[in-house]
Protein backbone atom coordinates (compact mmCIF):
# COMPACT_ATOMS: atom_id res chain seq x y z
CA UNK A 1 0.00 0.00 0.00
CA UNK A 2 1.31 3.41 -0.95
CA UNK A 3 -0.31 6.82 -0.42
CA UNK A 4 -1.39 8.55 -3.63
CA UNK A 5 -3.06 11.92 -4.19
CA UNK A 6 -6.81 11.85 -3.49
CA UNK A 7 -9.21 12.33 -6.36
CA UNK A 8 -12.55 14.14 -6.05
CA UNK A 9 -15.78 12.22 -6.33
CA UNK A 10 -17.38 12.71 -9.73
CA UNK A 11 -20.68 11.01 -8.90
CA UNK A 12 -23.86 13.07 -8.61
CA UNK A 13 -25.22 13.95 -5.19
CA UNK A 14 -28.30 11.85 -4.51
CA UNK A 15 -30.79 13.95 -2.52
CA UNK A 16 -33.97 12.14 -3.57
CA UNK A 17 -33.73 9.20 -1.13
CA UNK A 18 -33.13 11.58 1.80
CA UNK A 19 -36.22 13.62 0.87
CA UNK A 20 -38.32 10.46 0.53
CA UNK A 21 -37.09 9.04 3.86
CA UNK A 22 -37.87 12.31 5.64
CA UNK A 23 -41.35 12.52 4.10
CA UNK A 24 -42.18 8.92 5.01
CA UNK A 25 -40.81 9.30 8.54
CA UNK A 26 -43.33 12.10 9.04
CA UNK A 27 -46.18 9.97 7.73
CA UNK A 28 -46.73 12.20 4.71
CA UNK A 29 -47.81 10.97 1.29
CA UNK A 30 -46.55 12.48 -1.94
CA UNK A 31 -50.02 14.00 -2.25
CA UNK A 32 -49.70 15.67 1.16
CA UNK A 33 -46.33 17.13 0.19
CA UNK A 34 -47.67 18.27 -3.17
CA UNK A 35 -50.58 20.08 -1.49
CA UNK A 36 -48.26 21.79 1.00
CA UNK A 37 -45.69 22.90 -1.55
CA UNK A 38 -47.83 23.60 -4.59
CA UNK A 39 -45.78 21.15 -6.65
CA UNK A 40 -47.23 18.27 -8.64
CA UNK A 41 -47.13 14.70 -7.34
CA UNK A 42 -45.36 13.60 -10.51
CA UNK A 43 -42.62 16.19 -10.06
CA UNK A 44 -42.03 15.25 -6.41
CA UNK A 45 -41.94 11.58 -7.36
CA UNK A 46 -39.26 12.29 -9.97
CA UNK A 47 -37.24 14.34 -7.48
CA UNK A 48 -37.36 11.51 -4.93
CA UNK A 49 -36.08 9.10 -7.58
CA UNK A 50 -33.32 11.55 -8.60
CA UNK A 51 -34.77 11.68 -12.10
CA UNK A 52 -34.87 15.49 -12.10
CA UNK A 53 -33.03 18.25 -10.29
CA UNK A 54 -35.15 20.83 -8.50
CA UNK A 55 -34.21 24.51 -8.51
CA UNK A 56 -32.72 25.98 -5.36
CA UNK A 57 -36.01 27.74 -4.58
CA UNK A 58 -37.98 24.50 -5.01
CA UNK A 59 -35.51 22.59 -2.85
CA UNK A 60 -35.78 25.21 -0.11
CA UNK A 61 -39.58 24.99 -0.33
CA UNK A 62 -39.53 21.19 0.04
CA UNK A 63 -37.13 21.36 2.97
CA UNK A 64 -39.17 24.01 4.76
CA UNK A 65 -42.32 21.91 4.55
CA UNK A 66 -40.40 18.84 5.79
CA UNK A 67 -38.59 20.82 8.53
CA UNK A 68 -35.36 19.52 7.06
CA UNK A 69 -32.24 21.72 6.93
CA UNK A 70 -31.13 22.02 3.31
CA UNK A 71 -27.56 21.16 4.33
CA UNK A 72 -28.73 17.82 5.73
CA UNK A 73 -29.42 16.64 2.18
CA UNK A 74 -25.71 16.76 1.41
CA UNK A 75 -24.42 15.11 4.57
CA UNK A 76 -23.32 11.48 4.31
CA UNK A 77 -25.78 9.01 5.88
CA UNK A 78 -24.96 7.77 9.37
CA UNK A 79 -25.24 4.17 8.20
CA UNK A 80 -23.87 3.43 4.76
CA UNK A 81 -23.71 -0.05 3.25
CA UNK A 82 -21.04 -0.73 0.65
CA UNK A 83 -21.61 -3.97 -1.20
CA UNK A 84 -18.38 -5.72 -2.11
CA UNK A 85 -19.51 -6.23 -5.71
CA UNK A 86 -19.91 -2.48 -6.17
CA UNK A 87 -17.14 -1.24 -3.84
CA UNK A 88 -14.89 1.18 -5.74
CA UNK A 89 -11.58 -0.04 -7.09
CA UNK A 90 -8.75 2.13 -5.83
CA UNK A 91 -5.00 2.36 -6.27
CA UNK A 92 -2.74 2.47 -3.25
CA UNK A 93 0.35 1.45 -5.14
CA UNK A 94 2.14 -1.88 -5.31
CA UNK A 95 2.20 -4.44 -8.11
CA UNK A 96 0.00 -7.47 -8.67
CA UNK A 97 -2.71 -6.17 -6.37
CA UNK A 98 -6.41 -5.38 -6.86
CA UNK A 99 -7.90 -3.21 -4.12
CA UNK A 100 -11.39 -2.11 -3.12
CA UNK A 101 -12.33 0.50 -0.54
CA UNK A 102 -14.94 -0.88 1.85
CA UNK A 103 -15.58 2.35 3.75
CA UNK A 104 -17.07 5.59 2.37
CA UNK A 105 -14.60 8.16 1.06
CA UNK A 106 -16.25 10.64 3.43
CA UNK A 107 -15.46 8.48 6.49
CA UNK A 108 -12.48 10.02 8.27
CA UNK A 109 -12.44 7.91 11.45
CA UNK A 110 -11.45 4.60 9.88
CA UNK A 111 -10.55 3.21 6.47
CA UNK A 112 -10.92 -0.42 5.40
CA UNK A 113 -9.32 -1.75 2.21
CA UNK A 114 -9.64 -5.28 0.86
CA UNK A 115 -6.71 -6.37 -1.30
CA UNK A 116 -6.33 -9.37 -3.57
CA UNK A 117 -2.63 -10.17 -3.94
CA UNK A 118 -1.42 -12.23 -6.85
CA UNK A 119 1.58 -14.56 -6.37
CA UNK A 120 4.74 -12.42 -6.14
CA UNK A 121 2.68 -9.26 -5.57
CA UNK A 122 4.45 -6.65 -3.47
CA UNK A 123 4.13 -3.16 -2.07
CA UNK A 124 7.43 -2.07 -3.61
CA UNK A 125 11.08 -2.46 -2.63
CA UNK A 126 11.15 0.79 -0.68
CA UNK A 127 9.64 1.04 2.77
CA UNK A 128 6.73 3.45 3.11
CA UNK A 129 4.84 5.00 6.01
CA UNK A 130 1.15 5.73 6.53
CA UNK A 131 -0.03 8.90 8.24
CA UNK A 132 -2.28 7.27 10.84
CA UNK A 133 -2.35 6.23 14.49
CA UNK A 134 -2.55 2.50 13.86
CA UNK A 135 -2.82 0.04 10.96
CA UNK A 136 -4.20 -3.48 11.33
CA UNK A 137 -3.43 -6.17 8.76
CA UNK A 138 -5.68 -9.25 8.66
CA UNK A 139 -5.05 -12.13 6.27
CA UNK A 140 -8.31 -13.58 4.97
CA UNK A 141 -6.64 -16.17 2.74
CA UNK A 142 -3.14 -17.17 1.70
CA UNK A 143 -0.03 -15.68 3.24
CA UNK A 144 1.75 -12.35 3.22
CA UNK A 145 5.14 -11.24 4.50
CA UNK A 146 5.31 -7.89 6.27
CA UNK A 147 8.74 -6.33 5.80
CA UNK A 148 10.31 -3.81 8.21
CA UNK A 149 13.79 -2.25 8.37
CA UNK A 150 14.51 -4.48 11.38
CA UNK A 151 13.17 -7.75 9.94
CA UNK A 152 10.19 -9.61 8.53
CA UNK A 153 6.99 -11.14 9.91
CA UNK A 154 5.19 -14.00 8.13
CA UNK A 155 1.40 -13.90 8.33
CA UNK A 156 -0.83 -16.80 7.29
CA UNK A 157 -4.59 -17.24 6.89
CA UNK A 158 -6.40 -15.91 9.96
CA UNK A 159 -3.43 -13.98 11.33
CA UNK A 160 -3.62 -10.30 12.22
CA UNK A 161 -0.91 -7.77 12.95
CA UNK A 162 -1.06 -4.28 14.41
CA UNK A 163 1.45 -1.78 13.06
CA UNK A 164 2.03 1.59 14.76
CA UNK A 165 1.26 4.56 12.57
CA UNK A 166 4.16 6.00 10.56
CA UNK A 167 6.34 2.89 11.05
CA UNK A 168 8.26 2.19 7.81
CA UNK A 169 7.16 -1.09 6.21
CA UNK A 170 6.12 -2.85 3.04
CA UNK A 171 4.75 -6.28 2.12
CA UNK A 172 5.17 -9.15 -0.34
CA UNK A 173 3.31 -12.34 -1.26
CA UNK A 174 6.15 -14.80 -1.79
CA UNK A 175 3.89 -17.82 -2.21
CA UNK A 176 2.73 -19.34 -5.48
CA UNK A 177 -0.91 -18.84 -4.43
CA UNK A 178 -3.00 -15.64 -4.29
CA UNK A 179 -3.70 -13.98 -0.96
CA UNK A 180 -6.47 -11.76 0.32
CA UNK A 181 -5.88 -9.13 2.98
CA UNK A 182 -7.94 -6.59 4.92
CA UNK A 183 -6.14 -3.36 5.87
CA UNK A 184 -7.76 -1.23 8.58
CA UNK A 185 -6.32 2.26 9.01
CA UNK A 186 -7.22 4.51 11.95
CA UNK A 187 -7.89 7.32 11.26
CA UNK A 188 -8.37 7.27 7.50
CA UNK A 189 -5.22 8.63 5.92
CA UNK A 190 -6.10 9.36 2.29
CA UNK A 191 -8.78 8.86 -0.32
CA UNK A 192 -6.84 6.89 -2.90
CA UNK A 193 -7.28 7.30 -6.63
CA UNK A 194 -10.05 5.56 -8.51
CA UNK A 195 -9.04 3.03 -11.11
CA UNK A 196 -10.30 0.05 -13.04
CA UNK A 197 -9.20 -3.47 -12.07
CA UNK A 198 -6.07 -4.56 -13.90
Amino acid sequence: MRPVPPSPSIGPTRIGPRLRETRMAQGLTIGNLADATGLTKGFISRVERDETSPSVATLVNLCQVLSLPVGALFEPPEHEVIEFATAPFINFGGTGVVERMLTPRTESRVQVIRSQLAPDADGGDDFYTISCDVEVVHVLAGAVTMRFPHGEVELKTGDSMTVPGREPHTWVNRSDAPAEVIWTIVPASWSGSSRSPS
